[in-house]
């Protein structure tokens, strides 16, 4: 139950952020969710895909340096303290969250999603719905 993360260098320059949402949308890949960490000279762009496939294959051919990870996305309750649950129950399997980011779900759900990197997805999906928090999976992220 897990995500393909892309992972994608791109230069701290003006219109290199565009340079790469350009090549996703002519070829028609949808960006599900994004986050953007920046250094002076370059930034790292996380994002998740409709088509992980074929956008590696696209990034690859105009010359992104990528690489792909797995990453936990999660069914968050979409009210007070849901966040803090998840939070709790990852931290009581002694789990790290290396970093985190939001991304949209549909507009019929009633949870926010949240995209985790940790070092164990396969034991955090456990610990997860063991206290009944839903992963997502990539096959699942079109019906949302």
């Amino acid at each position: 139950m897990t995500l393909n993360q892309i992972s994608v260098f791109v230069e701290n320059n003006p219109g290199k952020l565009m340079q790469l949402t350009d090549v996703l949308a002519k070829h028609q890949i949808n960006m599900r969710a994004l986050s953007l960490a920046e250094t002076s000279e370059f930034g790292i762009v996380r994002i998740i895909v409709d088509d992980t496939k074929g956008a590696s294959n696209v990034l690859t051919q105009e010359g992104f340096i990528h690489s792909i990870t797995q990453v936990l996305g999660v069914a968050i309750p979409d009210e007070p303290g849901g966040l803090n649950e998840v939070l709790n129950i990852l931290s009581g399997t002694g789990m790290n969250v290396e970093y985190m980011y939001a991304f949209l779900g549909g507009k019929e759900t009633r949870h926010a999603y949240m995209i985790f990197h940790v070092q164990n997805p396969a034991a955090a999906v456990a610990a997860l719905a063991a206290k009944g928090i839903d992963c997502i999976d990539q096959e699942s992220l079109t019906a949302l």
